[in-house]
């Protein structure tokens, strides 16, 4: 029996600004809807992106995928739930579920993997460097 998901939901309503001329979300928001869940899962477990950037420690991205199931068109909301798939204190590894929160119909699936850095670009350990941290990511996996 898996644990239930320790994440909450990130709900997204989608601009007209985000769509084509026949009203459907561009494909590259996508990523964009993506990374505002990830930044809104951190802030859920008191980690915050800008006080990582502050202490030295920077998280790119490293590899980001997207399958597209069904379409999303202006004025739809979707929840984006995040997972945790994996995390080591050097690697984080994530997928997103985006759902029409009135149908919940299955929309896009998605996953992104980031690592921690020093200012220099050296990759760093979490667990080792940053324990208080470390532990919060720990907290966010299922």
């Amino acid at each position: 029996m898996s644990k239930e998901n320790p994440i909450r939901p990130y709900v997204h309503h989608a601009k007209y600004y985000e769509t084509d001329q026949m009203g459907i979300v561009h494909h590259s928001n996508y990523i964009r809807w993506m990374e505002e869940a990830r930044m809104d899962a951190m802030s859920q477990f008191g980690i915050s992106y800008r006080g990582m950037e502050e202490g030295g420690i920077i998280s790119p991205v490293v590899s980001v995928s997207c399958q597209y199931k069904s379409m999303v068109h202006f004025d739809d909301t979707v929840q984006i739930q995040v997972k945790v798939i994996k995390y080591n204190g050097v690697r984080l590894d994530l997928e997103y579920g985006m759902t029409d929160r009135d149908s919940g119909e299955l929309r896009t699936i998605g996953t992104s993997t980031h690592c921690f850095l020093d200012r220099e670009g050296r990759v760093i350990s979490l667990k080792r460097d940053r324990p208080e941290i470390h532990e919060r990511f720990r907290q966010m996996l299922l």
